[in-house]
């Protein structure tokens, strides 16, 4: 991880022109709160560390997301604009009995949203997504590409 910040978005890799993470400048804030039970900001900053791996093969992009404890009906994969990718979903929070007394609250509840812009020629009418213990995998396949033709031309004279 860059020790350099980077202001105008959070990136895990600053040479990704395709995140579309926004900065918070609060962020160091909020999570000093999170570790308060019951705070509020724990609750709206939700899985906002979601963690999302992209690679690229010769047939598709493929994302991973680790997203424990969620149920694939919790998670919504969606194409946005033709060409962005939106991961999100929500973790519901634990009930609080009267009598429970909290030592430590590390995981985080609520809702939370990652996007990515698709490169051309991804098939975006053809995305697959599916979960397995707790990691999501969305396939993006990517279009042919056509090689150039090239036609013999006779040189006269």
């Amino acid at each position: 991880m860059s020790m350099i910040p980077y202001f105008f978005g959070r990136r895990n890799n600053v040479f990704d022109p395709f995140s579309l993470d926004v900065f918070d400048p609060f962020d160091a804030f909020r999570s000093i709160s999170e570790s308060r039970p019951g705070s509020l900001s724990s609750e709206t900053s939700a899985l906002a560390n979601t963690r999302i791996d992209w690679k690229e093969t010769p047939e598709a992009h493929v994302f991973k997301a680790d997203l424990p404890g969620l149920k694939k009906e919790e998670v919504k994969v969606e194409v946005e604009d033709g060409r962005v990718l939106q991961i999100s979903g929500e973790r519901s929070r634990e009930k609080e009995e009267k009598n429970d007394m909290w030592h430590r609250v590390e995981r985080s509840s609520g809702r939370f949203m990652r996007r990515f812009r698709l490169p051309e020629g991804a098939r975006v009418d053809q995305v697959k997504a599916a979960m397995e213990n707790g990691v999501l995998t969305v396939t993006v396949p990517k279009a042919e590409v056509k090689k150039p033709e090239v036609k013999a031309i006779d040189i006269s004279g």
